[in-house]
């Protein structure tokens, strides 16, 4: 490998967000994975991965996870380096969260359409309408709308958080209005919603996923809140992440279609491997899953060129890591009791 082409291939990482060598000759296949872990050795480092990457990275990782359980995992770690291996604003979290840390990501345009919809300055311009409110928001944004929130949550979380804050403030709600609806019916509070939504979970399609259940009439309907109200009210059971996974494994029903990333039937299929379990169908009729393409962009190959090479790495302004750590130090005093 060439020093020009490394040289090079730093400086193309804003525009094509992972390391990209011409010359550079990566392992395949299980050299791949022996060289990954390798480089963990090496540099001391913790590979965290959300349930919703590739299978391959899945199996890799020392910490499988949703979001809350990934924030404790960043908080806690006494590795030298985090490899991150989610979307941005994950990764961001962990930065915040473990600011002496070392954080990479294999690919820093694995974004999040909640995130780019979402602007510190937007919920600055909704305080300054609603003076009395609070901002709660999804942990789906980035550093800076986190630095303009009183209190950041988790799926895992949002309900137990929601229930929590004084009942004398309305609260505003972002970026997520699906997951905003669900924590209003369920908590009965005042919620004023961030016009925002998922592209993944707003993809399903009523019609489709009635018809699934018409032609599988002992599967049951479990569904991320972050759906849209018309497949929450189809379903059998609405959680987050890992209580989905939870509810698959300890439920007494055999089949399952499952309306959330379809990455999460990987973990889903080792916990519960003599169920049936299928993806809710969408709206494309040409696809029977959905899947996030952001996730989805990182790969072992640039996991393994991030951890090598130690980059892309997550930096921050600390006045700003300061200010987006309180409403994230805020969720976590309040989620003890949430696992």
């Amino acid at each position: 490998m060439s020093t020009e082409n490394l040289n090079n291939a730093k400086a193309n990482l804003p525009v094509r967000g992972f390391l990209k060598i011409d010359d550079l000759i990566i392992p395949q296949g299980d050299d791949l994975v022996k060289a990954i872990l390798e480089l963990k050795k090496e540099k001391n480092a913790v590979i965290l991965a959300h349930y919703y990457q590739p299978a391959a990275i899945q199996d890799i990782a020392d910490y499988l996870g949703d979001s809350l359980q990934l924030a404790r995992a960043a908080k806690d770690t006494d590795a030298d380096m985090i490899a991150f291996c989610g979307v941005h604003f994950m990764a961001e979290a962990a930065k915040i969260l473990n600011p002496t840390k070392k954080v990479v990501l294999p690919d820093t345009q694995a974004g999040c359409s909640l995130a780019d919809g979402c602007s510190g300055e937007g919920l600055r311009a909704m305080r300054e309408k609603y003076p009395n409110a609070l901002i709660a928001t999804y942990i789906n944004c980035n550093a800076e709308t986190k630095a303009e929130s009183d209190i950041i949550v988790t799926s895992s979380n949002a309900e137990v958080i929601i229930k929590a804050l004084p009942k004398d403030r309305p609260i505003i709600f972002a970026p997520d209005k699906n997951l905003g609806k669900y924590l209003a019916k369920k908590t009965g509070r005042d919620m004023i919603l961030w016009d925002g939504t998922c592209i993944v979970h707003e993809a399903f399609s009523m019609e489709r996923i009635a018809k699934q259940l018409a032609e599988n009439p002992h599967a049951k309907l479990i569904a991320h809140p972050e759906s849209e109200s018309s497949v929450l009210d189809l379903a059998h059971f609405v959680g987050s992440t890992s209580a989905l996974l939870n509810f698959v494994e300890k439920d007494d029903a055999q089949e399952f279609i499952v309306a959330t990333e379809e990455g999460i039937l990987h973990e889903m299929q080792k916990r519960a491997p003599h169920k049936k379990l299928m993806p809710a169908l969408v709206f494309d009729e040409s696809c029977n899953c959905s899947e996030c393409f952001y996730m989805k962009r990182n790969t072992l190959e640039k996991l393994y060129l991030c951890m090598k090479y130690e980059l892309p790495e997550i930096t921050m302004d600390e006045e700003l890591r300061l200010k987006a750590l309180k409403p994230i130090e805020a969720m976590l005093e309040l989620s003890t009791t949430v696992k």
